[in-house]
Formats: C-alpha cells, sequence, structure tokens
C-alpha cells in the first residue's frame, strides 16, 4: 500500500552497516503472514512491515511495525497522523482558508486520527464543524471531490485536505475541469507528500523525513540493546515558494 515512505533512503544507511535489504509487496493481511514466515526461516535477521492498513497481529522481537494501522507490536514506527491534519488547518486557516473540506476515501487508513487533528484545528481557529464537508469513507476522492462541486452553491470551500500526493494527483485536474484554479480558488494540501510534477501546482503537503526514520531503525537494528518501543514521528510542514512562479 502507498505510504510516505522512500526505500531508497533506508537501502542506504543499511548497506553502510553491512545490511542488505530483502524486498516483498504484499497487499492482504495473508500475504503479509505469508511473507513474514517464509522471510523469518533464515532468510533474515529482522523484517520491517511498512504501511500496512489493515490490523496485523505480529507477536516477533524482530518485526518492526512502520505506519501500520494498530500497531500493538512492541517495536513501531508510527506517523503522527493527527499533529499533520491539526498542522495542515492551522496552516490553510493563516492563509483565510476557513471552509476545509476534508476527502479521506476508505482504504487510507487512520480515519479517526486525522478527524480528531482536523476537529482540534476548528475549534482552536473557532471554526464550526461542517460534517457536510468531511468525507471519511468514500469509495474514492473522486466521487467525493464530484459530490461537493455538485453541491458547491451551498457548499462553499476554498481548501481542500486530501490524504497524499496521489490524492492530489487525482483531484486537482478534476478542480480545474469545472474552472477552479489551484491554489488561488481552491488550496489543496497533501497528509502524505508533495507533487512535484510539470504543469501540476506546487501544493503544501506534510511531509516525514525518511532520514529520521531510517537512523531510528538503523540504530536499533545495529545496537539491539533494548526494545524499540513505540516511536511516533511528525512530518515537516512544506510550503511552495511561490516566488518560483
Amino acid at each position: 500500500h502507498h505510504t510516505p515512505c522512500n526505500l531508497a533512503a533506508l537501502e542506504k544507511p543499511l548497506t553502510q552497516h553491512q545490511k542488505h535489504l530483502l524486498l516483498r509487496f504484499a497487499h492482504t493481511k495473508t500475504e503479509v503472514m505469508n511473507a513474514l514466515e517464509e522471510l523469518s526461516c533464515g532468510l533474515c535477521d529482522d523484517i520491517l512491515v511498512i504501511g500496512a492498513r489493515f490490523p496485523l497481529d505480529v507477536d516477533m522481537d524482530n518485526v518492526i511495525l512502520v505506519d501500520c494501522m494498530e500497531a500493538d507490536n512492541a517495536n513501531s514506527i508510527q506517523f503522527d497522523h493527527a499533529f499533520a491534519a491539526e498542522t495542515a488547518c492551522n496552516y490553510l486557516t493563516s492563509q483565510g482558508r476557513r471552509q476545509i473540506a476534508l476527502i479521506h476515501p476508505h482504504g487510507s487508513g487512520f480515519a479517526d486520527q486525522v478527524l480528531l487533528g482536523y476537529k482540534h484545528a476548528l475549534e482552536k481557529n473557532f471554526l464550526p464543524f461542517n460534517r457536510n464537508l468531511v468525507f471519511m469513507d468514500a469509495t474514492s476522492s473522486s466521487v467525493a471531490l464530484q459530490e461537493l462541486l455538485n453541491n458547491a452553491s451551498t457548499l462553499n470551500f476554498n481548501a481542500l485536505l486530501v490524504a497524499d500526493e496521489q490524492e492530489a494527483q487525482r483531484v486537482i485536474p478534476q478542480l480545474q475541469a469545472f474552472n477552479k484554479s489551484v491554489p488561488e480558488d481552491i488550496m489543496v494540501f497533501s497528509l502524505g507528500g508533495s507533487l512535484h510534477l510539470p504543469g501540476v501546482p506546487v501544493i503544501p503537503a506534510i511531509e516525514y523525513s525518511m532520514d529520521a526514520m531510517a537512523a531510528r531503525i538503523v540504530s536499533w537494528l545495529t545496537e539491539k540493546t533494548q526494545m524499540l518501543g513505540s516511536y511516533v514521528l511528525r512530518g515537516d510542514l512544506i510550503i511552495p515558494d511561490v516566488r518560483k512562479r
């Protein structure tokens, strides 16, 4: 599953410590458990599970869950999704955007945390919560956005919060097709990485430092003196440089 995690950022520090990355792709809980069984039979010393969007019951000391749902595992690295959503809304409000729509499609994970951060920011900025602007379980971002656009006369929104850069890539052309310019009419904000594509507006985003995460993982893998525990990583606010336009 897509997760704002760059494997290249992991590979370099691992290689420097004479550790090699063996990759397996898994899209269901069964596939993950099968891969764990295969890799733990002498193939690997330690295993990282990255970006699982389904609950995993893993009771193995040498497994680290990274950005996985419901990670009750002793060793886990979580991204602070509530902090990300709150930061995003505070930034959008500071830009004069007070009608913030939130689209978080089914399967993106961490809906409760994202909604919590969204609500906290609205409260702190004395803004009302309008449930008609929030789509936490939409089948797709484009369907949710179309619902917003179809009701534009009653649902005013001038900012749009999406799960990641892939979602942003889907919604921006759709907004433009309805004569909504980005960011002038509607400011799009990605909660998981930014876009750097020709012809696509650079948007504000939350980005997670893969270097910081890799350093945390490598230090645990090389030392093993104590349990990693549950480590929470907060993302950085990335603001586009408007002077480049």
